[in-house]
């Protein structure tokens, strides 16, 4: 039995979330998003359990190599493209689609004759981080057409505001696209997790030439401000977990961790758990921060230390060294505790350092 902090991924759950992205869009091709170590849940493992799918995107050539290495042959695409004639070089035996979007990019594509690859061009429709100028599509799609390494030339963007159904900013991209994909024959792709669950009347899914690309919605993770993965129909894929390694009682005023943040009100019981900042778990959680133990909510006390946080268990606990504790997961949703950290769901999957390593089940 382990006794320190540690992640359980869910595959099975991972699956019925695919299953949920796919009944939203069904007309759709799906590119899973397995980026960041498959946001923190296992890019082999991850990928494994998503072989259906109809492609695999990464950030990087170093991931996509990892998946090749390990002998999977789904389809990937390389978000960020290549930088160098090496990546370029290392793509194409690796066989995998890049996204282009500047005009380094093109230009190396353009003196290469060592293979020929699928291409996405990606646009900037308003995000202003990655993308070509859309007032230059039709010139661009020109140019990549006469590419002789380009065999399949692809189209996309990306949205910066689509997390929020409020905000027309994502209206506005949509119809900028439009007036970039329109007279396009070939693929496209616009949706993130986002788009799918927020924006069903303008998202362009029910051509079967658009590909849908989720993220943290495989992970069972809500993409929309207002509304909860449960309410999507969202399973958690990870549970961060731990269990008790001292309980012991406290008396009215005693203070708890590092400084003295936090003393007690009254009697209680304090239990420590082993998981801290050295696990993945924010040292910026305040006092208040709910944590599961023996599926009753307590509160987290005091300062978060590398390797411990103390929780108050209440002046009748029956608690003991060894029960379970969980951090986030089923009954915790990861929302609420990247909420009390001040932050986003996806920093707390991705920065689970796996002292302990992850567990699967399916």
């Amino acid at each position: 039995m382990s006794f320190g902090a540690r992640a359980l991924i869910r595959l099975d759950a991972l699956r019925h979330n695919l299953q949920v992205i796919r009944e939203t869009a069904p007309a759709a091709r799906v590119m899973a998003v397995i980026k960041a170590n498959a946001y923190g849940h296992g890019l082999l493992e991850v990928a494994r359990a998503l072989s259906d799918v109809d492609s695999l995107a990464v950030a990087r050539l170093g991931e996509a190599q990892t998946l090749r290495a390990a002998g999977i042959d789904v389809p990937v695409v390389i978000l960020e493209g290549i930088f160098d004639s090496d990546d370029l070089d290392g793509a194409c035996r690796s066989n995998c689609e890049i996204v282009i979007h500047c005009a380094e990019q093109l230009a190396m594509l353009e003196k290469f004759d060592s293979g020929r690859l699928t291409v996405w061009l990606k646009f900037d429709t308003g995000m202003n981080r990655l993308g070509f100028p859309a007032t230059d599509a039709n010139l661009l799609i020109g140019r990549a057409r006469e590419c002789s390494a380009i065999s399949n030339l692809r189209l996309m963007t990306h949205l910066a505001n689509a997390d929020d159904r409020g905000d027309n900013k994502t209206v506005q991209q949509l119809e900028l696209f439009q007036t970039v994909s329109e007279s396009f024959e070939g693929d496209i792709s616009v949706a993130n997790s986002a788009v799918l669950f927020g924006w069903t009347d303008r998202q362009l899914k029910a051509s079967a030439d658009t590909w849908i690309r989720p993220g943290v919605a495989l992970y069972g993770i809500t993409p929309l401000v207002e509304l909860s993965a449960a309410d999507l129909g969202l399973r958690p894929v990870m549970q961060f977990e731990s269990r008790l390694i001292a309980v012991k009682a406290i008396g009215a005023g005693d203070p708890v961790g590092y400084g003295g943040a936090w003393r007690a009100s009254e009697d209680s019981v304090i239990g420590i758990v082993s998981a801290g900042y050295g696990d993945g778990y924010p040292r910026q959680l305040p006092s208040g921060t709910p944590v599961l133990v023996n599926d009753r909510r307590v509160l987290l006390v005091g300062r978060v230390s590398m390797d411990m946080i103390a929780v108050d268990l209440g002046p009748d606990a029956t608690d003991k060294f060894g029960d379970r504790v969980i951090l986030w997961g089923d009954g915790l949703a990861v929302e609420e505790i990247a909420e009390c950290a001040g932050t986003i769901p996806y920093t707390l999957v991705t920065g689970v350092l796996n002292r302990e390593p992850a567990r699967y089940f399916d």
